[in-house]
């Protein structure tokens, strides 16, 4: 098991709540295998083409995501999971956000912009100015 893979108690949760092998046609690719890549793609942030070997072909997971995102399957686990962590008491809802922590670039500092700064002239085109003469 990679790092940031599914730990056994979390698929423990998870597997129940996902889709049957269908009954017609070739069997998934293993549920956990998937999951764990579509994880690995989602916290690195790379694109699907640059999954690791072990996660086997990317095609697979991509292909498996966006089935489940348009079947609604997603939205299904997280509302699952968040009732199961509901019960045990495993989520605290109450959350503050202190926005006076936020900082503009230190080049976003009222500094003057180039070129004009009249209105009227701030969308004129070449062809629009006078002729020199």
């Amino acid at each position: 098991m990679a790092r940031g893979d599914l730990t056994n108690e979390e698929w423990a949760v998870l597997a129940p709540l996902l889709p049957a092998q269908p009954v017609q046609g070739r069997r998934w690719r293993d549920h956990r295998q998937v999951i764990n890549a579509i994880c690995w793609v989602k916290r690195t942030g790379s694109p699907w083409r640059d999954l690791p070997e072990r996660y086997g072909l990317w095609k697979t997971p991509y292909q498996r995501f966006r089935r489940w995102a348009a079947d609604g399957t997603w939205a299904r686990l997280k509302a699952q999971v968040v009732t199961l962590a509901e019960l045990d008491d495993d989520i605290d809802w109450d959350a503050q956000i202190d926005a006076t922590i936020v900082r503009a670039h230190q080049h976003a500092a009222g500094a003057a912009k180039r070129g004009s700064t009249s209105p009227e002239h701030r969308h004129a085109k070449a062809s629009d100015a006078p002729a020199a003469g």
